[in-house]
């Protein structure tokens, strides 16, 4: 195949040259409705994109065959069986993966650092979930991906199980032995599910870490726009070998999807491609640069340390994205939700992960010196603040012990079964029926199905005081919570 061609976004330059009208949706009619106020935000560019997939950029057989041809030269370009574009996230694509491999039934190795769209697939496919312990650091009070050897030790006491879902990189950048785990799946003819969200980056430079196909995985979920050059919800999820049937996996995703997919995301993630295969290396290269210089340059600075030997070692990571630049911020007295917030306020500058010490900026290949300087700058100016803002309060992290709780019931039981809120103070011993999960990055604390401790309650309360934000409770203050109601618990 060429991969000089973007089937999808040339075929959308021909839609505009062609100057195509529509009696179909979107209604605003490629920005002739749209209210001038709107225009000047957006764009009128962005409404002549906006056109429908069938009856509008191909035809009402989609017999030019646009998407499926960018699909691929996808697989081609990373060297997979097959790839499938989705335009609702890897959320979405996760759940289909989940799936396809289990036929909504059974159970599902699943490491315990998943994302919550892991387990929203759990409450809709009513699979119950064998957690696989990721590796505790008590120390720094983070955890990195399985070893091999746990997730060895999870096959033999659930053998009957469907597959096994490991996350790598985490949100931190650290990364599983990818390979070592597939070969533990694959000798009992069992699929590996990696969600590999934040590495679309991988396949396409020999100096990152090992991309998840390369490893030997079966199905891997890739956020383009985490760290690819795509629109938000923008995925790819990769597929290779026998283990896993692609019509099913297609049509998994079919059913879980919108039926009115945004082509401007398939244009851009098909342009993307594009771009990796003839300057992705190059690209890498300049940005892996820059994040090494940029580590060094925030390690120097007074109160701050990045964090790398501490995450790659025998009992931590077995690699990691150094894109990913983990500070730690404790030294200055002020907590990593205060350094976001001011950050935001006083520098206009937005970083994603933070947590009660730590602070992550990540570096992607659309950054420059000029952006790695906007950064130093803001570190300096927030540096020279930090004596005058308020000391955080106390965020107590459980140990290991108390981090990993009983699962009870299945998931999709304790949420859709009788609830009742109670004071997050009787909350202990009752089973959770919601979420709750502190974000960035997103892996839930608690879980429907799991039974609550003290310990969680003393960490997300005082989380939740010190700026943890936690979106999917339905009490975000978390004073009160969703538990699963006791004579409805006792008659299961």
């Amino acid at each position: 195949m060429d991969q000089n061609e973007a089937p999808v976004l040339e075929a959308l330059a021909e839609h505009q040259k062609l100057k195509r009208y529509g009696f179909t949706p979107p209604a605003h009619r490629q920005g002739r409705g749209v209210d001038q106020r709107v225009l000047e935000v957006l764009g009128e560019q962005s409404f002549k994109s906006d056109v429908v997939a069938s009856s509008g950029l191909d035809d009402r057989k989609s017999s030019n065959g646009y998407l499926s041809k960018a699909e691929e030269l996808m697989a081609e370009a990373v060297e997979a069986d097959k790839a499938f574009f989705s335009t609702c996230g890897s959320s979405l694509s996760v759940k289909a993966a989940i799936l396809a491999v289990t036929r909504g039934e059974g159970e599902l190795l699943i490491s315990r650092d998943a994302h919550k769209s892991v387990t929203s697939g759990l409450v809709l496919s009513g699979l119950q979930p064998r957690w696989i312990k990721p590796r505790w650091d008590n120390e720094l009070k983070m955890s990195h991906p399985p070893a091999p050897e746990t997730v060895e030790e999870m096959w033999q006491r659930y053998p009957d199980a469907s597959a096994a879902l490991i996350v790598s990189p985490t949100p931190y950048g650290t990364c599983a032995d990818i390979e070592a785990i597939a070969e533990i799946c694959h000798k009992r003819g069992k699929p590996l599910i990696v969600d590999e969200a934040w590495g679309a980056q991988l396949p396409f430079h020999p100096d990152t870490p090992t991309w998840a196909m390369s490893a030997g995985a079966d199905i891997c979920v890739v956020s383009v726009h985490k760290m690819g050059l795509g629109f938000e919800q923008g995925s790819i999820f990769h597929l290779q070998g026998n283990l896993v049937d692609p019509v099913r996996l297609n049509q998994c995703a079919d059913i879980l999807s919108t039926t009115s997919a945004n082509v401007m995301l398939y244009a851009a993630m098909d342009g993307w491609r594009r771009q990796m295969v003839q300057e992705g290396k190059g690209m890498i290269d300049k940005a892996l640069e820059l994040a090494r210089g940029l580590r060094r340059d925030i390690d120097t600075l007074p109160g701050l340390h990045v964090l790398e030997d501490e995450l790659v070692h025998a009992e931590a990571s077995h690699d990691l994205d150094i894109l990913h630049i983990l500070f730690d911020v404790s030294e200055l007295g002020i907590s990593g939700y205060q350094v976001t917030d001011w950050l935001r306020e006083n520098c206009r500058l937005d970083l994603g992960t933070n947590d009660h010490r730590r602070v992550e900026a990540v570096i992607s290949v659309a950054d420059d010196q000029e952006t790695a300087d906007w950064l130093l700058a803001g570190l300096r100016e927030l540096i020279g603040a930090a004596p005058n803002l308020p000391r955080p309060p106390a965020v107590v992290i459980p140990d290991e012990a108390d981090l990993f709780l009983e699962t009870a019931m299945l998931p999709r039981d304790a949420f859709f079964g009788p609830v009742e809120v109670i004071p997050v103070e009787e909350a202990p011993g009752r089973i959770a029926a919601e979420m709750a999960t502190p974000y960035p990055p997103g892996v839930p604390l608690l879980l429907p199905g799991e039974r609550i401790n003290q310990a969680a309650v003393d960490y997300l309360r005082s989380g939740v005081e010190a700026g943890m934000v936690l979106p999917d409770p339905a009490d975000p203050t978390f004073k009160t919570v969703r538990v699963v109601r006791e004579e409805a618990h006792r008659s299961f």
